[in-house]
């Protein structure tokens, strides 16, 4: 498999009824984040903000999101429809994605890097 250099490249290769929600997370974080560095890492979209603050991957059945601790312990009853683990969120292809949930969640490990500073 060729290796994605741009957030753009990646989109592109996935399934075509992949790309639009890919296009609408994507769309997500960069309203929610409009300084947050935008670049491909570990094979996936990469957000950084004042350190870690989100990546995105496709698969087969579900979007995962993942975020750096403890956002998503902190959310979990917001986040019980979903499969999640201590950094991870799965929004399944079949359902919408939840935009408001998740921009509130990248508010929250933003302000928790802001913190951090």
């Amino acid at each position: 498999m060729k290796k994605l250099s741009t957030v753009d490249a990646y989109i592109k290769s996935a399934p075509l009824e992949v790309q639009g929600k890919l296009k609408e997370l994507r769309a997500a974080i960069r309203q929610t984040a409009p300084k947050a560095l935008e670049k491909i890492s570990y094979g996936m979209p990469y957000y950084g903000y004042m350190g870690r603050l989100a990546y995105f991957r496709h698969w087969k059945n579900h979007i995962g999101l993942y975020l750096t601790p403890p956002v998503i312990e902190m959310h979990k009853d917001e986040l019980k429809e979903y499969v999640t683990a201590k950094a991870t969120i799965r929004f399944p292809l079949s359902k919408k994605l939840p935009i408001p949930l998740i921009k509130k969640l990248i508010r929250i490990r933003m302000k928790m890097n802001e913190g951090k500073k």
